[in-house]
């Protein structure tokens, strides 16, 4: 496994230099140490952290919290603060920028290791579930068949294109709706409410087929002949979190 690279903002140079030594001797790679905002932004592009060990107070036009947040946008780098001390309107400004940690001044070289693997281990999770989540879309965007996913409380989450087509609905539009504003599923012509459509699924905990229904839109009040499935999502509790409907026209 390649070294985690951390970059130390620190404008006390002795402080700086000695949790460098102290965090190459742990087993990080530190190619680089900042005294200033402007000097760490310019770093941070240069060597491209997995993490900021960032001090909240330093000298200059930008404070710690300023430039941690330029970081993370500019470079996915999250932030683990140093501080003295801080007043709560500092505190809350540093909340916004969602930091990995915090170490207060004078810490022990346990602390310090603890918070930083703990950092890193939410970092790299993290980036792997925003890749899954990037491979989803990309694979839900590629397949011809109308996907539509809704929470427990019978709110769509999720359209893919295929499902906007079918729906005349866009995901942005139908997500502050209930799916029964959306449409209807009716097998024999006979409509099921997407409420009781959910609870039938989500209790049953299996899908159901829904081949031979129709789906009855709410704009224009249309009947477009459907398969498809109805699929609960289980969580890890095996509770049931929500639907996944899966629609093709016959």
């Amino acid at each position: 496994m390649a070294q985690a690279k951390i970059l130390v903002v620190e404008d006390e140079s002795i402080v700086a230099l000695d949790l460098q030594h102290r965090l190459t001797g742990m087993g990080y790679s530190v190619p680089a140490v900042a005294a200033s905002g402007q000097d760490a932004l310019k770093k941070a592009a240069e060597i491209h952290p997995d993490l900021v060990l960032m001090d909240i107070r330093l000298k200059g036009d930008m404070d710690g919290i300023e430039v941690a947040e330029q970081i993370r946008q500019l470079f996915d780098a999250p932030p683990v603060y140093l501080t003295a001390y801080a007043d709560e309107d500092t505190l809350q400004r540093a909340k916004i920028t969602e930091p990995f940690g915090y170490i207060v001044k004078p810490f022990d070289e346990r602390t310090l290791r603890s918070t930083l693997e703990t950092a890193l281990y939410r970092s790299q999770a993290e980036r792997k579930l925003r890749q899954s989540e990037a491979w989803l879309k990309a694979a839900l965007r590629s397949v011809g068949e109308a996907v539509i996913a809704a929470d427990d409380n019978c709110r769509v989450v999720l359209m893919n294109p295929a499902a906007e087509t079918l729906t005349g609905w866009k995901q942005e539009e139908a997500m502050s709706h209930d799916l029964s504003q959306i449409f209807q599923i009716a097998s024999g012509g006979t409509p099921v409410p997407a409420e009781d459509l959910l609870k039938m699924v989500c209790e049953g905990r299996a899908e159901a087929d829904l081949t031979n229904h129709s789906l009855r839109l709410a704009r224009g009040g249309e009947a477009v002949p459907v398969d498809g499935k109805a699929v609960p999502v289980l969580g890890s509790n095996g509770a049931a979190k929500g639907i996944v409907l899966g629609l093709r026209k016959s």
